[in-house]
């Protein structure tokens, strides 16, 4: 019976301990403080002061007594203290040729002063972000077209210059502030800024196959001259190789020679297409060279005589 009560005991008094500890929460006996956050407690109206060592503490060690009233007469407020990003866009400025241009802002920030971020200004987010957008409307406002569209590094960190001594007094630490995106609001120009850079682009790319004509153009001309030039070379140098290869097969062989210049003979009769008649030796025959028997003057006849044969 004794070991049954122990057990329902233990249980009971397991089942009590988040009560207990939600009590104590409530209560203020102790807190337990998350990373990138911070606690400020106000009894009456007044801070009595702020926690934001992560972990576990207990307000009664650190502000007395009176910690005990903050649940009655005071409030604990939680404030994050994480980096928060944010973009802006579509802020309106103009250039300095009166072109309508659009700037999208991005910009980081943080909780420095927990205090000063709850009671300085009552809208501290609204309020950094009006600033931002009119720090940035003022410095970009008027400027060249092309500084506005290039320069945009420089003139985020003036941005930033000219907003940060204003967060600092909300309770804010300003990061990195940086113009993401200038654009063009009047949708004729885009159109119009559009077609002059597709003409220039046309241009250029012309201009480059141009260019490429031309130089291909040189190299065939300047190899056509070089293949002519060897090529006439080579015919001059033909009929000296010839005669000395003649010359040679003349002094080795005589005979040999004799046969080499009839079958060249033979052959140009040949390719000249001429008709050639054939009488024998010793026939009393009268050859009119110049009589074409009525033929055209182009149907020429080679005559030649022909040994009898012996008997």
């Amino acid at each position: 019976m004794f070991p049954t009560l122990v057990a329902i005991g233990f249980f009971v008094g397991l089942s009590f301990i988040p009560i207990l500890l939600r009590m104590a929460t409530g209560f203020g006996l102790y807190v337990v403080v998350k990373e990138c956050e911070s606690h400020v407690y106000t009894l009456f109206g007044k801070v009595m002061g702020t926690i934001d060592e992560p972990g576990l503490h207990f307000p009664i060690s650190i502000f007395g007594p009176g910690a005990l009233l903050v649940p009655f007469f005071g409030k604990r407020h939680i404030v994050s203290t994480a980096l928060r990003q944010h973009y802006l866009r579509g802020q309106m400025v103009n250039s300095e040729e009166g072109t309508p241009m659009g700037v999208g802002l991005w910009y980081e920030m943080e909780v420095n002063d927990p205090v000063a971020y709850l009671f300085i200004n009552t809208n501290p987010e609204g309020s950094l972000q009006a600033n931002v957008a009119s720090s940035a409307i003022s410095t970009l406002s008027n400027l060249e077209m092309d500084k506005m569209l290039e320069d945009r590094h420089s003139l985020s960190r003036t941005v930033r210059a000219a907003v940060s001594p204003l967060s600092e007094k909300w309770g804010y630490r300003l990061g990195s502030v940086y113009i993401r995106k200038v654009f063009f609001t009047d949708v004729q120009m885009v159109h119009n800024i559009t077609d002059k850079v597709v003409k220039r682009l046309i241009q250029v790319t012309s201009a480059m196959k141009q260019d490429g004509d031309n130089r291909v153009g040189l190299i065939k001309s300047e190899t056509a001259k070089e293949v002519s030039q060897k090529m006439a070379e080579a015919g001059a140098m033909r009929p000296d190789i010839v005669g000395q290869m003649l010359n040679q097969i003349s002094k080795a062989d005589p005979e040999i020679m004799d046969a080499t210049l009839e079958v060249m003979e033979v052959e140009n009769l040949l390719a000249s297409g001429a008709a050639i008649s054939i009488i024998p030796r010793g026939s009393n025959v009268l050859l009119n060279l110049n009589s074409g028997d009525g033929k055209h003057p182009s149907d020429q006849r080679s005559y030649g005589e022909v040994e009898e044969p012996r008997r």
